[in-house]
């Protein structure tokens, strides 16, 4: 088989799985590999596509992970030799291997053996998958693309405008959710997340007491938990909502009345989240003096800190703009967190919606809360190590800001204002997510906005909610005959 041929790695992952090999494996020098267990395959974790496999490699059998390439050169390309996620590989394998490379070598300069799988696959078997691949990466991404003329745009705008109120309410109830979840462990007095604890199995129906969502510190501590999680991007999206819930306000506010506050607001963050400098690092001459301060008062902090703790190897940095490496996000965050705790930042939200009445002053009153300009060494430095080649204007950007009014602010407050009785304020909220309108958008809007042809309508918040909701719960799941679109198209 020629060496220059490419498939879809999501292709050789099906083929791992079914191990649909026409010959037993073996290394290139030439020992045999029985794969005795596949592993789990890893869906878009940054780390290796298979945790927890085993197999043998001549008479010894290993435990770990599994990576799958399309070529050899990827494990570089992708820099897996630099990244610790992939210190517990066990066995790379790649469609082609161009100069019969025999290993990888992992960051710990640990050898692993490479596989070329091209040489146990059947050419028709992958000829097959070539075929299907021409017809999925077409120009056509959904089954209802080529007939979609016929559909009125009035069907196409209800069902996006639908699916996007259906979208908004899953994030108040998961708002909800998380709030009555809060109330449960602080009546408990269980300290999160240092003890495990199981929710009631009527917990989602069992009803709490309103008076119960007045404590002020649950809405602050969703909010900011929230707001991470819009920090964090794709790729951080997790670690930083746990970040959040590990280092909750109550620890943040401990250390309020000292005077360099929000410095210790940073050093709480990046010292739970793993990411400081350690201080037999530390060399004066190079490191400036806020990153030695940061490393020292850590020094006091983790004394009084009893959560859990995060790993570097827990975040993403591989193929982020620098402009969104978790460094910056919490930089941030911790910014966020000083307003919430000194500027009562959650009542000033609140009080911007209930009292603006002109939902456009609105949107950019709010919008302007999250647009957040550089400052200090954070806006000449992308990593804490070296400083970046360029200047970093913005911590948040308008794009970014938006993105959290329509996923943390209006749920949220939607939420508090339906709990508290004030249906005037919470249906502004929802008629204000039906008309925003954001700076940005991402690749499954506009590629699901050019296949139902509404591109033009691609900014509209509620119609980009619901192009999102449309592909994950219909289009990519098959359920043509559920949609409008596909009842209008294929019946």
């Amino acid at each position: 088989m020629g060496t220059n041929r490419k498939i879809f790695e999501t292709q050789l992952y099906d083929i791992w799985k079914k191990k649909q090999y026409e010959s037993d494996l073996k290394t290139l020098d030439g020992d045999d590999v029985d794969i005795l267990d596949i592993g789990v395959q890893e869906l878009d974790t940054g780390g290796p596509d298979f945790k927890n496999a085993r197999i043998r490699i001549g008479n010894l059998t290993y435990v770990g992970d599994i990576e799958i390439d399309n070529d050899y050169r990827d494990w570089k390309t992708h820099g897996h030799n630099i990244d610790n996620k992939y210190n517990k590989v066990i066995l790379h394998a790649s469609l082609s291997n161009k100069f019969n490379q025999p290993y990888v070598y992992t960051k710990e300069g640990r050898k692993v053996p490479s596989i070329c799988l091209d040489r146990f696959i059947d050419e028709n078997l992958i000829s097959k998958v070539e075929k299907k691949i021409n017809v999925t990466v077409g120009e056509s991404q959904l089954k209802c693309s080529s007939k979609i003329e016929s559909v009125p745009n009035n069907i196409k705008e209800k069902l996006l405008t639908d699916l996007g109120i259906e979208r908004f309410k899953k994030k108040c109830n998961k708002v909800h959710k998380r709030l009555k979840e809060l109330i449960y462990i602080n009546e408990l007095k269980i300290k999160e997340p240092v003890f495990k604890y199981d929710l009631p199995p009527d917990f989602d129906e069992k009803p709490v007491d309103k008076t119960k969502f007045q404590t002020k510190e649950i809405w602050e501590q969703v909010f900011y938990e929230m707001l991470f999680e819009a920090l964090g991007y794709s790729k951080n999206k997790l670690i930083m909502m746990n970040l959040a819930r590990s280092v909750r306000m109550d620890f943040i506010k401990k250390f309020r009345n000292e005077k360099n506050y929000l410095e210790l607001i940073e050093t709480a963050l990046f010292g739970v989240g793993g990411l400081l400098p350690k201080e037999n690092e530390i060399i004066p001459e190079k490191m400036s003096a806020y990153v030695s301060r940061l490393v020292r008062d850590w020094q006091v902090l983790k004394k009084i800190y009893d959560g859990r703790t995060y790993n570097e190897p827990d975040w993403h940095f591989f193929k982020l703009r620098p402009q969104n490496f978790p460094t910056i996000r919490l930089a941030a965050g911790a910014r966020f967190l000083y307003q919430i705790s000194e500027k009562n930042f959650v009542g000033v939200i609140s009080k911007k919606l209930s009292e603006i009445r002109n939902l456009t002053v609105l949107i950019n009153s709010l919008r302007s809360l999250f647009v957040m300009k550089a400052e200090g060494f954070w806006s000449q430095h992308f990593v804490f190590n070296k400083p970046g080649n360029t200047d970093i204007k913005y911590f948040v950007g308008a794009a970014r800001a938006d993105e959290i009014v329509v996923n943390v602010v209006l749920p949220l407050f939607a939420v508090y204002y339906e709990i508290f009785g004030d249906k005037k304020t919470a249906k502004k909220i929802y008629k204000l997510y039906t008309i925003y309108k954001q700076k940005s958008d991402n690749k499954i809007v506009r590629d699901v906005a050019e296949e139902i042809k509404m591109s033009e309508q691609v900014k509209r918040t509620v119609y980009s909610q619901g192009m999102i909701e449309l592909f994950r719960n219909y289009c990519s799941k098959n359920k043509c005959v559920e949609c409008l679109i596909g009842k209008q198209v294929f019946s």
